[in-house]
């Protein structure tokens, strides 16, 4: 009888899912400052809670098994997840939860349907606020989204809007926006949060120089008054009834 050779097992191969799309973070600096400025500032923010993750430009997979369905926005942040290292956001990982808040910093070459491409994926997957800011002095443009139902609908008016989800405060001028923090402080870059830090230790080191030379103020009049209520006291004089005259 011919031997039978059974079937080699199968086995079914992994799906890759990249950590990276090819493409730059930022094609400028303009750019790369807004993203900068906008993923540090909210990690600051949210620095003493655990359970808020902040990330820039990392690849969001919203379906398993299907890598081809991803997006990098420029700023997400998740409410619900732990801080930590992650090479992608692959959202069934993550006990199903979709980043609530994204930012996209629009580029020079980002067409009409680069930004309605956006617009539709973040509605599809689950984004509770999207905004979006075009730093170019030609454009200055901030737009915002908040979902009602199952739609992204444009915000009115972004000038003085305070988003829901993170608290802070956005300020469209006719040249640039600026952003503060729940506690009306604004959002700064590397260099003015470490020239604030400078002042900041500056003057805790002025303070600390003006209370020890208060101290000694204090322990020389001590001391002065000690050494003349002695000498009174050896010329026979009560100290205590100096002050009843």
């Amino acid at each position: 009888m011919p031997t039978l050779t059974p079937p080699a097992p199968t086995c079914t191969p992994l799906t890759h899912y990249p950590e990276s799309d090819g493409q730059p973070m930022a094609e400028n600096t303009r750019q790369f400052h807004w993203i900068v400025l906008i993923k540090e500032n909210l990690a600051t923010l949210f620095r003493d809670r655990p359970d808020v993750f902040v990330a820039g430009d990392l690849l969001w997979y919203p379906v398993e098994g299907n890598p081809s369905i991803c997006r990098a926005p420029d700023t997400l942040v998740v409410f619900g997840r732990p801080k930590g290292e992650r090479g992608s956001y692959r959202q069934w990982e993550e006990d199903g939860i979709a980043p609530q808040v994204v930012f996209e910093i629009w580029s020079p070459s980002n067409s009409f349907y680069d930004k309605l491409d956006r617009l539709h994926f973040y509605t599809q997957y689950g984004v509770q606020e999207y905004y979006a800011y075009d730093p170019e002095p030609a454009y200055n443009d901030l737009s915002g989204f908040q979902r009602v139902g199952d739609a992204l609908l444009p915000i009115a008016e972004m000038h003085g809007w305070v988003s829901p989800l993170l608290g802070i405060r956005f300020v469209h001028t006719p040249t640039t926006l600026e952003l503060y923090r729940p506690d009306g402080r604004p959002f700064l870059s590397h260099q003015e949060l470490e020239q604030q830090r400078e002042q900041e230790h500056a003057a805790r080191l002025a303070a600390e120089q003006q209370r020890e030379q208060e101290h000694a103020a204090r322990l020389a009049a001590e001391q002065h008054a000690a050494r003349l209520a002695a000498k009174l006291r050896e010329l026979g004089i009560d100290p205590s009834t100096i002050n009843d005259v």
